[in-house]
């Protein structure tokens, strides 16, 4: 057997063991006790005594991945019943629902065991299924990913026919086995083996003497790898298994190596003038302290464009010092102006020159009653040809702010009027829709909150507050200049190292212990997604148990059920709403915690932002606030539920639309291609953080053209053309496409219109709320149902800055048959 000639080849060359002693094991015994002896010694941070080579701490847990490669072919899935039978598993080999076409990543999301030489019959699987989170992705507060784990065995036999066994039990384990969970005894079936949130890990299947063994110490019987324990460093990859093969883009399906690159030119309205460039040549990118890079990396080019940054005949001293933002209060039918100019951002000692709404970073507050209409009288006082955008709101078309599509740029000095109506409540925002990964990260955006008409909408509380996340990128003291000509940071989108909470480095809030918080929450950066949470800090600076969260609101209004959570989840362009009880005197941290990798070290990371503080002082009342009974109650939210009752019926409906997202590249550095085709061996749900900045800065719109592709007709980006009417309901599966040149997340946004996220890798969604933004993990599918009440022509586009600048874009028409002159 292929197994038992890899276990004798590392015996005899790899592993420090006495053949002779391989010889008396058999080779029946030899895989199981071999691989244990190697990994317990691993484990233990020993090297194995008297042998030739001592195998590399990097191979542990590695060791199980060769063996699975050369092992005979996948388990099937064996015979159980799930618990819900209503939700599909990427492990199935079913077709996907009526109408669908597209299916999640099986290579992400399900892990086929592999039995033991002798004992093929043995099958196993390991769905890493997704599971219920108010957010796009279920994760703690640490960062860790989350999944409910169904493992479905065949064919196991009666542990006393393998030896003195009297139980059959699963593990869980990391590859070093510093941690090892005792699922408990098992049998053939599918069940659920509870939460999984280790970064990588073994699931391990044994014959036991006892069910409650504290580590594994019997016989093996099935073993498998997590998908992220494919990550390992690119030469080791070349080592065990041989350079790749180099051009084209065999293998990579939805990948191609385009002989053209694409023209900025040519994207819909999103295409700039010409402009001044910063003056001399372009800065490096600063590298993250620890992360390991190729010298070769180093070196890298500028990206194809010149470097940009505002101001650069300007003093910073003769702007104005931008100041917070106005709340300003509007009724039916007011109007106000609105001006995007430079101002002079100060940041720790030094200033700087951006952009801000009426000299505000960020811009005013508009605080709106729901139904009202206002009049913007927009002003353009920058250099760059520019645009308003008022996201998520279901306004009239020509005032939703998209360059060639709903009007023309508002060249510098020029005026526009927009008309806003407000059709919903909940929280909004607006920014610029033109070179958005410039202008907006440079300052211009604002919130808008829609006042319910529903009294006590989202529940009691002492106070408000509203908070714009983002991050900036620096080098050193100075921001790293923008692309002139065209988007850089085209891969995975320009991370930021700069932390900013309201636009300020250093953000603080003073509150009363005991009080229940309102938080508004709007991510404004341009890719990054964070994981946020407040922290205790105690006065020798350890960790006491953080804030509780409850979660009650997102982008269009209230959920159906108010709900706990560990901490926030929150891609580019989403809001949510959340209250959050602060209970003992003393200091809160902001922090963003996420789980980064070192993509050459193929290891996972923790990574921690402070993004402010929230002061709490001792409250002169010592009983409960006004809002603290209700803050402990868990409310259902009888206006949200109602409403989405009624469209219930449809929630199973055929899928009437798909679109997968990927990419194209062309021209890259040879180094670039190669690495990031050994990347390519596992992608994260969620890249969290830009642990790859001198490629990423050295990619520009010139040579990454992000696609949205419908599979049915092949057609893509603004080439897609569908036709609704106002009264449909259309159910969309959205398919992030894991067999990509560089697979990642994609916050994916719907001008105009509204939807309900219905079921995320096939798992319905248990707690609805209307949304305009989506965040969609590599490697899964969405479905979502878009309510079709906005006439008019819209556009749809991933909400990272730069891949919407690098093509990542559509349009659809909706007509509307009873109005006049509709439905042509």
């Amino acid at each position: 057997m292929p197994s038992c000639g890899l276990w004798r080849w590392l015996a005899e060359t790899r592993a420090s063991l006495s053949f002779a002693w391989v010889s008396r094991m058999g080779c029946r015994d030899l895989s199981g006790r071999l691989e244990s002896r190697i990994l317990r010694r691993e484990a233990a941070g020993r090297q194995v005594e008297g042998g030739t080579l001592r195998i590399p701490r990097m191979l542990v847990g590695g060791v199980l991945a060769i063996a699975m490669a050369v092992a005979p072919a996948t388990a099937r899935a064996g015979q159980g019943t799930l618990a819900n039978p209503s939700v599909s598993s990427p492990c199935d080999d079913t077709p996907p629902p009526a109408g669908a076409t597209l299916a999640p990543s099986r290579d992400l999301y399900c892990v086929f065991l592999t039995a033991r030489p002798g004992l093929e019959g043995l099958s196993g699987r390991l769905e890493l299924r997704t599971p219920h989170s108010p957010f796009g992705v279920a994760v703690n507060a640490a960062g860790n990913h989350l999944y409910e784990g169904i493992l479905t065995l065949d064919g196991l036999p009666d542990p006393a026919t393998l030896g003195d066994y009297d139980h059959i039990v699963a593990w869980l384990a990391t590859p070093l086995f510093d941690t090892v969970i005792n699922l408990g005894p098992v049998s053939n079936g599918t069940r659920s083996i509870g939460e999984v949130s280790l970064n990588k890990f073994m699931i391990l299947v044994t014959a036991e003497p006892r069910a409650d063994a504290p580590e594994w110490e019997g016989r093996l019987l099935l073993r498998a790898t997590s998908p992220s324990a494919r990550m390992s460093p690119p030469d080791l990859q070349e080592y065990i298994i041989g350079a790749g093969t180099g051009g084209g883009g065999a293998g990579m399906a939805g990948m191609s190596m385009a002989d053209s690159v694409a023209d900025p030119a040519a994207m819909a309205g999103h295409a700039h003038a010409g402009m001044g460039a910063a003056d001399g040549p372009w800065p490096r990118p600063s590298m993250m302290p620890g992360l390991t890079m190729f010298p070769a990396l180093m070196e890298l080019d500028p990206p194809t464009a010149a470097p940009f940054l505002p101001g650069a005949d300007s003093d910073p001293a003769s702007l104005p010092l931008a100041r917070p933002r106005d709340v300003i209060e509007l009724g039916d039918g007011d109007e106000i102006d609105l001006e995007a100019g430079l101002v002079r951002r100060r940041i720790g000692s030094r200033d700087y020159v951006m952009y801000g709404f009426n000299g505000q970073y960020p811009g005013p507050l508009l605080h709106v009653p729901e139904a009202a209409t206002i009049t913007v009288n927009f002003t353009n006082s920058i250099a760059w040809p520019t645009t308003i955008h008022w996201h998520g709101l279901r306004l009239d078309n020509a005032s939703d702010g998209v360059p060639g599509v709903t009007q023309e740029p508002v060249e510098p000095g020029e005026t526009f009027r927009y008309e806003i109506h407000f059709a919903d409540p909940g929280l909004y925002w607006y920014h610029p829709h033109h070179r958005e990964d410039v202008l907006k990260d440079l300052g211009l955006y604002g919130n808008m909150l829609v006042e319910p008409r529903q009294p006590d909408y989202f529940g009691p509380v002492d106070r408000e507050e509203f908070l714009m996340v983002d991050d900036f990128l620096m080098t050193g003291d100075d921001p790293l200049p923008f692309g002139l000509e065209r988007s850089t940071h085209s891969f995975m989108g320009r991370f930021g190292n700069l932390m900013l909470t309201n636009g300020e480095p250093d953000y603080e809030l003073d509150v009363t212990a005991g009080e229940v918080i309102r938080l508004y929450l709007t991510n404004v950066s341009n890719t990054r997604t964070f994981n946020l949470s407040f922290e205790r800090e105690g006065e020798d600076g350890s960790q006491s148990p953080a804030a509780r969260i409850k979660v009650v609101g997102t982008d269009i209004g209230a959920f159906e059920r108010e709900e706990w959570v560990e901490s926030i989840v929150l891609s580019p362009a989403e809001r949510y709403i959340v209250h959050v009880r602060f209970e003992e005197p003393g200091d809160y941290a902001l922090v963003n915690r996420v789980q980064g990798i070192d993509h050459l070290a193929g290891a996972f990371f923790q990574e921690s932002d402070r993004l402010g503080t929230v002061r709490v002082a001792t409250s002169p009342d010592p009983g409960p606030s006004a809002a603290s009974p209700a803050f402990d109650t868990l409310r259902t939210n009888l206006p949200a539920a109602r409403e989405i009752a009624l469209l219930r019926e449809h929630f199973d409906d055929p899928i009437d639309h798909e679109l997968t997202f990927t990419l194209e590249a062309t021209g890259i550095p040879f180094v670039v291609d190669r690495l990031m085709r050994f990347d390519s061996a596992y992608f994260h749900p969620v890249e969290w953080s830009g642990t790859m900045p001198m490629m990423n800065w050295n990619s520009s719109s010139a040579e990454v053209r992000w696609i949205v592709r419908e599979p049915s007709t092949g057609l893509e980006n603004m080439d897609i053309a569908w036709r609704f009417e106002v009264g449909d309901l259309v159910k969309i599966r959205l398919h992030n496409e894991r067999r990509s040149f560089h697979a990642m997340q994609h916050p994916f946004h719907i001008h105009g219109q509204r939807f309900l996220v219905l079921r995320r890798n096939g798992v319905p969604n248990e707690n609805l709320a209307w949304k305009d933004t989506v965040l969609l993990p590599t490697g899964t599918t969405t479905d979502i149902l878009l309510e079709i009440t906005n006439p008019g022509s819209w556009m749809a586009h991933c909400h990272i800055s730069e891949h919407l600048e690098a093509g990542m874009r559509m349009l659809f028409e909706v007509t509307d048959p009873g109005a006049p002159g509709g439905g042509g």
